[in-house]
């Protein structure tokens, strides 16, 4: 495909991140008309030619996720009915990817459904960002590519200079990534040992490696009311960590997230912009923009490069 057949668009979901991606390829963001009818029923339009072009279509499906998602399979279908050559769905963030299996009676895999309604739509490619499991690229019988928010994390970290440095695990299911990260900067790799009581209540026991004197680094995928990294903070402090700093691709900060890190013995708290952040909710908090890298994921599609190839160290 020729470069001037590229195009982007961008939905409700994150249109600052859509322009800023769009910016960075050199393009502008393709025109497009949002609106809802008075029952509430979402209509999309292209207001330019799509017909024969690689299409770009930026979602994230976060708050309010279903309406969100509805939005994105409407802009999807609309784009294959004006014919364009190829439509992929760009997902900084991936709504319903925790609902990636059952882990009771009687509940759906609500992560494979999403799935099932890009293709239907008419998507004929996904990409997205430190999906909350690798699985999920199963889900799709199209080509997904998931890149890692961790290359920007890590950069920013290595900024800070910071010294006796030790990266840490929150829980058992992030060792395997922590293992990469911790690699990459050069340093050793704790894990917090924690036990959940009920949903949505995590409550850290216990600190599996030296923490004594170390500026701590977590990193996650993504931060929902904070429990789990606050807990495992307190348990740092307690275990006489220097500074606990916290890296996590997505911030979804619901319900008393920012109360609790406030409150917490986090020192600060970096996430990405694949989901609108407010400012002024913490004062703890940064914000490192993912543009670029979704430009260059994009620009490689486009021109039928490796994708993976970005994220070669990590």
């Amino acid at each position: 495909m020729n470069n001037h057949n590229l195009k982007v668009f961008g939905g409700s979901g994150n249109p600052a991140l859509a322009r800023e991606i769009a910016s960075f390829i050199g393009t502008d963001l393709g025109k497009v008309e949002l609106k809802r009818f008075n029952d509430g029923e979402q209509y999309v339009r292209f207001l330019e030619d799509v017909r024969g072009t690689d299409l770009f279509l930026v979602q994230s499906t976060c708050k309010p996720v279903s309406e969100n998602l509805m939005e994105l399979l409407i802009l999807i279908d609309a784009a294959k009915r004006s014919s364009a050559a190829r439509i992929t769905a760009v997902m900084p963030y991936f709504g319903y990817a925790r609902q990636d299996r059952k882990a009771a009676s009687r509940e759906p895999i609500s992560a494979k459904l999403v799935a099932n309604l890009i293709e239907k739509a008419g998507a004929d490619r996904v990409l997205t960002m430190d999906l909350h499991s690798d699985q999920i690229q199963g889900f799709f019988d199209i080509p997904v590519d998931n890149l890692t928010g961790s290359v920007i994390l890590i950069k920013h970290i290595k900024e800070k200079g910071l010294e006796n440095l030790l990266v840490v695990a929150p829980d058992a299911g992030s060792a395997k990534n922590g293992t990469k990260i911790a690699k990459a900067l050069g340093t050793e790799l704790a894990i917090i040992n924690k036990a959940r009581p009920k949903a949505g209540v995590a409550e850290a026991m216990h600190v599996i490696g030296d923490a004594k004197g170390k500026n701590c680094v977590m990193f996650d995928d993504m931060i929902d009311t904070a429990g789990t990294i606050c807990a495992a903070a307190n348990a740092l402090k307690e275990n006489g960590s220097e500074k606990v700093f916290v890296c996590a691709s997505h911030g979804l900060f619901s319900g008393p997230a920012f109360e609790r890190i406030e409150k917490s013995g986090i020192d600060a708290v970096v996430v990405t912009d694949s989901i609108p952040q407010e400012g002024g909710k913490s004062k703890k908090m940064s914000i490192l923009t993912v543009a670029g890298l979704f430009a260059k994921a994009i620009n490689r599609i486009h021109s039928n490069e490796s994708v993976s190839s970005l994220f070669d160290g990590i």
